[in-house]
């Protein structure tokens, strides 16, 4: 019987030619912010399957990671370069130092640790993607929160192109949970985890670390109901645990911020902006300093849960609020304050780049120019104590308030100054009583 041979031949659906002749088109290239985790990680050969070319960029913020192990493995993926950037000492001096300046805080409590990171971080990513080249940015922000658009915003005002997966139908449709993406690691040979999962994501750097819950009851302490776990603390010690005795500490600022931080029984001293707010850390870590865990408002319109630890913010709010309150002039401070909570919300926003946003933090930073001097304070099972404050441009006048020294202030001029005061509180009165005179 004749033998028939049968050859098959695939030709390249983009040329039409045969495999010998067929150059495979890539889409371009894209700048990943990665982290090393699962989701970036399968994110990073998905892109790849997509017809990307991937640079994979990972930022030291400060946060605790194996940044070699996370490079290797990027490579291992298939990633065309990696870039690991320390950007810890212009995190400190240009993204957490206006934040200082500013006092901000969000919503009363929150002290935009994750917030204040996203500029700085997406910045550096915009340079990479200019100066390799890349037509689009990419990260792995999920499509329900905020980071989504705090890195969205800073890409489109400098950089407006930007693949984001979590929001692209072919990929929240394949990948509707974490086992997915653990089916599909598994197939493409992604290293993960050999732990579960624990029931919450995590973002950690230098000003603080984040625990998104994903449920306020389900995932709470047992024996707590609504309580968060002991053991999900990293950076501060249960003040419960803490030294029985405080440390205290003298921060000195010029301009609104610290120039040098020492321990006052110690004498240990540190005067860089990186080593003061770390130092800083460390000292509010070991006493509880700075946690919270509050329900707050995302911009895009829910509420979710966030447990906090911001220990050297927390202490840097209080210092930095005691020897602003002594130098500055009352009327220039109740400005600044109104500034303050709305660069917060910028901050908290995403709007770091925003035309609105450099004109308040121009506005805040001049009105810092008289901020300065010198605080002490102590910290002692969770709390920050302030016990006195010293400087060269305070306007507290001892004289001027004394009871004992009258000065060249006239307790006379205060019963003209009280009735011009109280005109319109007559006033109101008055009315008040005819409208009940007449029911």
């Amino acid at each position: 019987m004749e033998k028939v041979c049968i050859f098959l031949v695939f030709f390249c659906p983009q040329t039409q030619q045969p495999p010998s002749t067929c150059i495979i088109m890539s889409k371009g290239t894209v700048v990943l912010a990665y982290s090393g985790g699962l989701d970036t990680s399968c994110i990073l050969v998905w892109l790849k399957e997509e017809g990307y070319d991937v640079i994979t960029y990972l930022a030291n913020i400060g946060q605790v990671e194996d940044f070699d192990a996370a490079k290797k493995k990027a490579e291992s993926l298939g990633a065309k370069k990696v870039f690991i950037e320390d950007l810890r000492a212009e995190f400190v001096e240009e993204f957490i130092w206006p934040s200082v300046q500013a006092s901000a805080i969000y919503e009363d409590r929150y002290l935009l640790g994750t917030s204040v990171a996203r500029p700085c971080i997406a910045r550096r990513q915009i340079q990479i993607a200019r100066q390799e080249g890349a037509q689009y940015v990419s990260h792995g922000a999920t499509g329900k929160g905020n980071d989504q658009i705090r890195f969205e915003l800073t890409c489109y005002a400098l950089y407006p192109e930007i693949i984001a997966p979590w929001r692209i139908p072919e990929f929240y449709n394949r990948f509707v949970g974490r086992k997915d993406l653990m089916e599909y690691a598994e197939k493409h040979g992604i290293p993960v985890p050999v732990t579960p999962k624990a029931p919450w994501s995590m973002d950690a750097n230098l000003m603080h670390i984040r625990m998104d819950t994903l449920d306020l009851g389900s995932h709470s302490c047992q024996s707590h109901p609504f309580h968060a776990p002991a053991d999900l603390y990293l950076m501060t010690k249960s003040p419960e645990d803490a030294p029985n005795s405080p440390d205290v500490l003298e921060i000195e600022f010029k301009k609104g911020v610290p120039i040098k931080v020492t321990h006052v029984k110690e004498g240990k001293s540190k005067d860089t902006p990186l080593d003061i707010f770390s130092y800083l850390n460390e000292m509010g870590g070991r006493h509880g300093v700075g946690r919270i865990d509050i329900v707050e408002n995302r911009f895009i319109g829910m509420k979710s849960r966030g447990i906090y630890e911001t220990p050297g913010g927390t202490i840097l709010y209080h210092a930095h609020l005691d020897i602003e309150t002594f130098t500055m002039d009352r009327e220039v401070r109740r400005i600044k304050q109104g500034l303050g909570v709305k660069f917060a919300e910028m901050l908290y926003n995403g709007f770091w780049y925003s035309p609105e946003c450099e004109f308040v933090r121009h506005c805040i930073d001049k009105s810092q120019e008289s901020v300065e001097g010198k605080v002490q304070l102590s910290v002692f099972k969770g709390q920050v104590y302030i016990l006195g404050r010293e400087s060269p441009k305070s306007l507290y006048n001892e004289e001027l308030v004394s009871m004992d020294v009258q000065g060249d202030y006239d307790p006379c001029d205060a019963s003209g100054f009280i009735k011009i005061n109280a005109v319109r509180l007559r006033e109101h009165h008055r009315l008040q009583g005819e409208h009940h005179s007449k029911h």
